[in-house]
C-alpha cells in the first residue's frame, strides 16, 4: 500500500455505534461494553447442565456451589438423599434451584435411570468414592470388588451414560475425582490406590476416543483434603498440624481448592486440555527428596 492511500485512509471518519437516545458511542465504552460482557461469562459455563455425583459430599458439594458460581446448571446425584438435600439446599441459599436425583453409581440400572431424568448435560464430574482400609494379603474380594464397583466402574457406568447425549451433540466435559494415590501406593487401603490409578486411564481413553467427537475427559488429582471423608483422621490429636506441615504451601486443602480446579477444567478456557491430570496437592508430591537424609543440605 502507498503512503498516499494510507493518509487518506487515517483521515477517514470513525464511525460509533448509536446510543438508545440516538447519540453516537464513543468506541472507547463500546469496547469497554464489549469487555465486560465477556469477563461476565469468562468461563462460558453459564446455562451449561452439570451433573456432579457424590454430590453429598465435601467436594461434591463444592463443585455444585463453584459450578452454579460460574453460572452452571446443576443436577446432583447421590445415593445418600440427606446428604444430597443439603447440597440442594446450599445452592438454594445463593438463589440456584438443583434436583437432586437418586444414583447409586455402582449399580447400572440406578445410572441409566439417572441420566434419563437428568436429560442431556454438557459437563459430567465424576466424583463419587469410598475409601476403606484393609491390607492386600487379607482383602476379602468382596471389598477388592466393592470399593472397585464405585471407584472405577461407578465412573466408567456415569461415563457411558452422560456421555451418549454428547457424544450425539459432539460436545461435552468429563472431568473425574482421582487421587495423588494413583500416583504413590496408599498402603492398607485395599483397592483405593488401583481403582484411582485406574481412573486416570480410563480419562485418557475417553480423551482419545471422544476427542474426535468433541468431548474432553480430564482429571483433578486432590492431595490432601479435609472432607467428611477423611474428617475422622483429623480428629486425631496432632494429625491435622502434622500433615499441613508436610505440604509445602503450609495447609491442607478445603474442598473449595478441588473445586476451582475442576470448573476451570470444564469451562471454555480449558478447550484445548484433555486427557490431563492435574495434581491438586499444594506441592505434597514433590517433597520425597526433603525426606532424605543430606548433612549439610538441611534447612
Amino acid at each position: 500500500m502507498m503512503l498516499e492511500e494510507n493518509v487518506v485512509l487515517s483521515q477517514a471518519p470513525i464511525l460509533t455505534p448509536m446510543g438508545i437516545d440516538g447519540t453516537n458511542v464513543p468506541l472507547q465504552q463500546k469496547t469497554k461494553d464489549a469487555c465486560m460482557t465477556q469477563a461476565v461469562d469468562y468461563l462460558g459455563l453459564t446455562g451449561k447442565v452439570c451433573a456432579v455425583t457424590g454430590a453429598g459430599g465435601g467436594i461434591g458439594r463444592a463443585v455444585s456451589l463453584a459450578m452454579a458460581e460460574a453460572g452452571a446448571r446443576l443436577v446432583l446425584l447421590d445415593r445418600d438423599a440427606d446428604a444430597c438435600a443439603e447440597t440442594a439446599a446450599a445452592l438454594a441459599e445463593i438463589g440456584v434451584e438443583a434436583p437432586c436425583i437418586a444414583c447409586d453409581v455402582s449399580d447400572p440400572s440406578s445410572v441409566t435411570a439417572a441420566a434419563k431424568a437428568a436429560g442431556p448435560c454438557d459437563v459430567l464430574v465424576n466424583n463419587a468414592g469410598l475409601l476403606r482400609p484393609g491390607p492386600i494379603a487379607t482383602l476379602a474380594l468382596e471389598e477388592w470388588n466393592r470399593l472397585l464397583s464405585v471407584n472405577l466402574t461407578g465412573y466408567f457406568l456415569c461415563a457411558q451414560a452422560f456421555g451418549a447425549a454428547m457424544l450425539e451433540r459432539r460436545s461435552g466435559a468429563i472431568v473425574h475425582i482421582a487421587s495423588i494415590a494413583s500416583r504413590f501406593p496408599q498402603g492398607f487401603s485395599g483397592a483405593y490406590s488401583v481403582s484411582k490409578a485406574g481412573v486416570v486411564m480410563l480419562s485418557q481413553q475417553l480423551a482419545l476416543e471422544w476427542g474426535p467427537s468433541g468431548i474432553r475427559s480430564n482429571v483433578v488429582s486432590p492431595g490432601l483434603v479435609r472432607t467428611p471423608m477423611s474428617e475422622a483422621f483429623y480428629q486425631a490429636p496432632g494429625v491435622a498440624e502434622r500433615r499441613a506441615a508436610m505440604v509445602p504451601v503450609g495447609r491442607v486443602a478445603v474442598p473449595k481448592d478441588i473445586a476451582d480446579v475442576v470448573v476451570f477444567l470444564a469451562s471454555a478456557r480449558a478447550g484445548y486440555v484433555n486427557g490431563e491430570d492435574i495434581c491438586t496437592d499444594g506441592g505434597f508430591g514433590r517433597t520425597l527428596m526433603s525426606l532424605v537424609p543430606r548433612p549439610g543440605f538441611e534447612k
